[in-house]
């Protein structure tokens, strides 16, 4: 019975995860975060133990947690485009900085570290595909601060590679645009604060225009979260080592669509739902700079696909979810806060 420290448990992978877990084997789940809105029911579970901590500061708790369990997964990141323009320190710090102490306890006692790599490592990279083994990974010039993510990022991937070179048991996993409820608030109004599902949903929601940053021609391959849960359950399995030491794109190459696409799509969606449908008549869709949106400091990839070769054939997955059924199941878990959402207008 595996025993799975998960801090960050009440963000968007955390809660989803912790659900799996408790739902589908019998692991125990030790989780941190500073917040519970997302965890709900699951704080009662048997196997469920919550602790309302700062990795920041309750480093001691994470220590002993960290030798106590079995596999690590550190998701405490800031992962918002706006941050990285506006406050690259403050991602840096928390992105790398909080998270190296961990890393190291791991390497330690000798856990199997599952780490949060992410798809905006490989930057502007300019395969067709990106491929965890041979891809190049691209930032831009230093005064575009969005790449601090990217690059805090990388060094984190880089050093935990050389701890696997002294024998640390180590997965790293890079999301690719991973779509569900519960990503982002929908109730937060301003722009560029969530990713771009969910604030498209809250203008659509709330009858507001959506802004299309340089013409939303930049594509980006979405995954809905049930299949990303299911490749990293198998990666914390773990079966007969498997994945340990391996670098694991996670993502599904056949929802390639760019972002004017997606408001589309929406929109078309939304239409179709009594309690969207109003609103999304409001709708229209403007265009809107980069610098304007997020800042000077921003730049764009325009194309942004996973090679998935290694994923699917070592842990026997497949992302299966449609671009259409995964929106279908956002509109449909929102529907209950039509009301609250609306509510930020007045």
């Amino acid at each position: 019975m595996k025993k799975v420290l998960i801090l960050g448990v009440n963000g968007f992978i955390g809660h989803h995860l912790s659900k799996r877990i408790l739902e589908t084997t019998d692991w125990e789940v030790y989780g941190m975060d500073m917040q519970t809105e997302r965890l709900g029911d699951l704080l009662n579970h048997p196997r469920m133990h919550f602790f309302e901590g700062d990795i920041t500061i309750n480093k001691e708790w994470v220590e002993y947690h960290v030798k106590k369990c079995d596999v690590i997964l550190p998701l405490v990141a800031i992962a918002t485009p706006s941050t990285y323009v506006k406050q690259p320190l403050r991602v840096f710090e928390l992105d790398f900085e909080a998270n190296l102490p961990i890393v190291r306890s791991a390497a330690k006692y000798g856990k199997h570290l599952v780490f949060p790599s992410t798809s905006e490592v490989y930057g502007m990279c300019h395969d067709e595909e990106f491929d965890p083994e041979n891809s190049e990974l691209i930032c831009g010039p230093i005064n575009k601060p969005r790449w601090i993510y990217s690059c805090a990022k990388q060094l984190m991937d880089r050093v935990i590679w050389g701890y696997g070179m002294e024998g640390l048991n180590f997965t790293l996993f890079r999301p690719f645009n991973w779509i569900g409820a519960g990503l982002d608030s929908i109730h937060t109004p301003k722009e560029g604060s969530s990713r771009v599902v969910t604030q498209f949903f809250g203008h659509i929601v709330r009858g507001e225009n959506i802004s299309l940053v340089d013409g939303g021609a930049q594509k980006r391959a979405f995954t809905y979260i049930d299949d990303g849960i299911d490749a990293l359950v198998r990666i914390i399995a773990n079966k007969d080592g498997v994945a340990s030491g391996k670098i694991y794109n996670i993502g599904n190459p056949t929802n390639n669509h760019s972002i004017r696409e997606l408001a589309h799509m929406m929109l078309e969606l939304a239409a179709e739902y009594p309690e969207y449908a109003e609103s999304a008549k409001k709708v229209q869709l403007t265009e809107t700079t980069s610098a304007a949106y997020y800042g000077g400091g921003y730049q764009d990839v325009q194309n942004r696909v996973p090679k998935i070769t290694n994923t699917c054939e070592e842990l026997g997955w497949a992302p299966t979810t449609t671009m259409a059924d995964s929106m279908r199941h956002i509109f449909d878990a929102y529907r209950s806060q039509v009301g609250q959402a609306r509510a930020l207008m007045d």
